[in-house]
């Protein structure tokens, strides 16, 4: 398994023993963990977004795995889940599955399965914050744009010529070129395929910040 010393794994199960099982297990691989006995002390924590995943058990007294799953969605959270249960249904592992769960494990798992799990929600965690680094890096080239220029660039990424944006924003053929020069200057874009990627990168999901 591949040595992840700057994620950490947070486990949320009421099982006391479920809880200090895994952390001595993690621990062994130089992972950081951090337990919690429930999802509404997990909530309160309000740990801040980082590199890692969420372990859960299923079934807890109070919010259960699913409910908490529901709320971080809401919330936007980059750090995926792995549900470790045992008391899983196929109905609960597609509901996990389609709400973004890594995986949906029933207890007792492999110890290589578990770490096998933790790794792909290591590497999709990392590129769900790569793509909001990117997102946010887009939106702050476009808060340099005025209005208008918004509004070309919206134009242009949809391949509308100048002409035809001219049209559009009833203004000249010469000033959208202006406008549209101005956008590439601001958002340091050197052709058209890299300002659409801005564009589509600036629209991603927006986390809390």
């Amino acid at each position: 398994m591949k040595k992840f010393n700057d994620f950490t794994v947070f486990i949320v199960d009421d099982d006391t023993a479920v809880r200090h099982s895994l952390m001595l297990m993690l621990k062994q691989q130089t992972i950081n963990v951090q337990l919690f006995e429930s999802a509404e002390q997990f909530l309160e924590s309000n740990l801040p977004y980082q590199k890692g995943c969420i372990i859960t058990d299923l079934q807890m007294p109070g919010m259960d795995g699913l409910q908490l799953q529901e709320v971080l969605g809401r919330k936007e959270c980059t750090l995926p889940i792995i549900f470790l249960t045992g008391h899983g249904t196929i109905p609960h592992s597609v509901k996990a599955i389609k709400a973004g769960a890594v995986d949906f494990l029933t207890k007792p798992v492999t110890r290589k399965k578990l770490l096998a799990c933790i790794t792909s929600a290591f590497d999709e965690c990392e590129k769900l914050l790569e793509a909001e680094n990117s997102a946010r890096r887009a939106r702050s080239l476009l808060t340099k744009l005025t209005g208008r220029e918004r509004e070309v660039l919206a134009f242009v990424v949809q391949g509308l010529s100048n002409k035809e944006i001219a049209a559009h924003l009833g203004i000249s053929h010469r000033t959208v070129e202006i406008h549209r020069s101005n956008v590439m200057q601001k958002t340091g874009a050197m052709h058209l395929l890299e300002l659409k990627k801005i564009a589509q990168e600036s629209n991603q999901h927006k986390l809390p910040h």
